[in-house]
């Protein structure tokens, strides 16, 4: 199948995260039954409706593209455009009735991170960037901070619970040198960074749904994300990614993460 101009892009990804949100929003606050998955993260039944719905839309009008998905699986990895989906990236959150989750798309182009979106229904925001063109939060354009040292930057990371104990070690380290630390947030702390008032993201642990949305938000805001020895994401990366707003401020850290 040929492939696609940005603008249709962007409505296809605006189409997925409509779609997502009407059934995760159907369910938010309210009793879940909740399943633990293999990897030990629980699943709620509104998961899998959103992307489920998303799934659709896909069928519907791209049907020769490929899907990472979270919650079904994956399906045609060889084509030439893959669409990325974790219909609620911050499950622990939804189950417990915090706003800050967010519905999580992705699109590679010939393996490159093309679009990504970072969308918040509870808060209303949908963050979005597409590759040469920019970054956007409710249509508006945004672009990261100039923070270019360690000691000035502020720095957010979900939980201590995604690092092991020698993760856990370097990101202290790092963390520790920071002007701010804060936990919590899941996605949201992505698209902060991509706002302006987060500085450093670095987290691990990571699947291929949880970062190249907001790699592509990031890089589109003018961002540099990347796995912890500064090598490009992508479907295989290990799980190990950090988000800097500027390449001098990457750069330290990146230094602090590895000494």
């Amino acid at each position: 199948m040929s492939s696609r101009s940005p603008e249709e892009s962007l409505r296809i990804a605006q189409a997925l995260a409509d779609a997502a949100a009407v059934e995760s929003m159907r369910w938010f606050r309210t009793p879940l039954d909740i399943i633990t998955k293999a990897d030990e993260s629980p699943v709620t039944l509104a998961d899998r409706a959103a992307e489920t719905a998303m799934r659709e839309i896909l069928g519907t009008l791209r049907a020769g593209d490929g899907i990472y998905g979270e919650e079904h699986g994956l399906e045609r990895l060889d084509a030439e455009s893959i669409w990325v989906l974790d219909p609620i990236d911050g499950t622990r959150s939804f189950i417990t009735g915090s706003p800050l989750w967010g519905t999580l798309i992705g699109l590679l182009e010939g393996g490159r991170i093309a679009l990504g979106m970072v969308d918040m229904p509870v808060l209303g925001e949908r963050w979005v960037g597409q590759a040469g063109i920019g970054a956007e939060r409710n249509g508006q354009p945004v672009r990261v901070s100039t923070v270019v040292e360690v000691a000035k930057a502020r720095i957010v990371t979900t939980s201590p619970d995604i690092f092991g104990p020698a993760d856990w070690q370097a990101f202290d380290r790092l963390s520790r040198a920071c002007a701010m630390r804060r936990f919590g947030g899941d996605c949201y702390g992505y698209a902060q960074l991509a706002g302006g008032t987060i500085d450093l993201v670095v987290e691990a642990g990571l699947q291929p749904y949880d970062y190249l949305g907001p790699a592509g938000l990031i890089e589109a805001a003018g961002g540099v994300i990347t796995d912890w020895q500064g090598r490009r994401l992508g479907l295989k990366s290990d799980g190990r990614v950090i988000a800097a707003a500027t390449p001098a401020l990457h750069g330290a850290a990146l230094a602090l993460l590895n000494a």
